[in-house]
């Protein structure tokens, strides 16, 4: 199949957006492993509230996961689709939660300007026509010493990664989505993790992005080799 892109892509989220909380549920570990990912931003959980930058927040998952851990945080949730971000909007949220619905190449022209202490990216990235972009755009609104984590679905490089990804896309999820009415958008999430980059890959485009303290950090459970977190840090000034 073609992958979706840019306005196929939110309008496929915005359908799916209804129902896109029961499926995440169901998946073993999804809330506790974004926990997870956020704690490796290694941010102070109390004191004054770091200024974090959620992209693609979807229907929130992601900014609850800040919200836990980061309490004091002042978070600014964006996502390109108007249907999920309907979803977000619709939960109770902190008066220092603000949600933007922008796509993460045009952040400056939504207003969503740094500099920000950490930016948290969840599934986003194997989902923009131009990932270099959108990192040079994250690269270019954190400060100085600013922390990226970026949460995503990318392979191993193993023949098994494949493989496991594989079953449980075509036997558990897509069969599920189907019956919904999300097809399309679930099997572009199988196309979407098979067509990107290694975890190794990736690593090295971050590094080329300009950020340093790059590590790929595995995530456990059925999940290993398949979803990473990757922790890198745009150097400080002068360096």
């Amino acid at each position: 199949m073609t992958l979706l892109r840019d306005e196929d892509l939110a309008a496929a989220f915005d359908h799916a957006s209804r129902s896109y909380d029961a499926l995440v549920a169901a998946n073993p570990g999804y809330h506790a492993h974004l926990r997870r990912s956020v704690r490796r931003l290694g941010l102070p959980g109390s004191g004054e509230g770091p200024r974090v930058l959620d992209l693609g927040c979807g229907t929130g998952a992601s900014t609850a996961a800040l919200r836990s851990l980061l309490p004091d945080a002042r978070i600014t949730a964006v996502d390109a689709s108007a249907g999920m971000l309907a979803r977000a909007a619709a939960k109770p949220w902190a008066n220092t939660v603000t949600l933007v619905h922008a796509p993460a190449e045009r952040l400056a022209e939504a207003g969503v300007r740094g500099p920000f202490d950490a930016v948290f990216a969840a599934y986003l990235f194997r989902n923009v026509s131009d990932p270099d972009a959108v990192l040079a755009a994250v690269h270019e609104v954190l400060r100085p010493g600013g922390r990226l984590a970026v949460h995503e679905y990318t392979l191993g490089g193993r023949r098994v990664d494949r493989l496991v990804w594989t079953l449980v896309c075509r036997g558990i999820v897509e069969p599920a989505a189907t019956a919904l009415g999300d097809g399309p958008l679930y099997r572009h999430l199988w196309r979407s993790v098979v067509d990107f980059d290694t975890a190794g890959q990736f690593a090295d485009r971050v590094r080329a992005a300009g950020f340093d303290r790059v590590r790929a950090l595995p995530l456990p459970g059925w999940q290993t080799g398949i979803t990473h977190t990757f922790v890198a840090r745009r150097p400080e000034a002068g360096r």
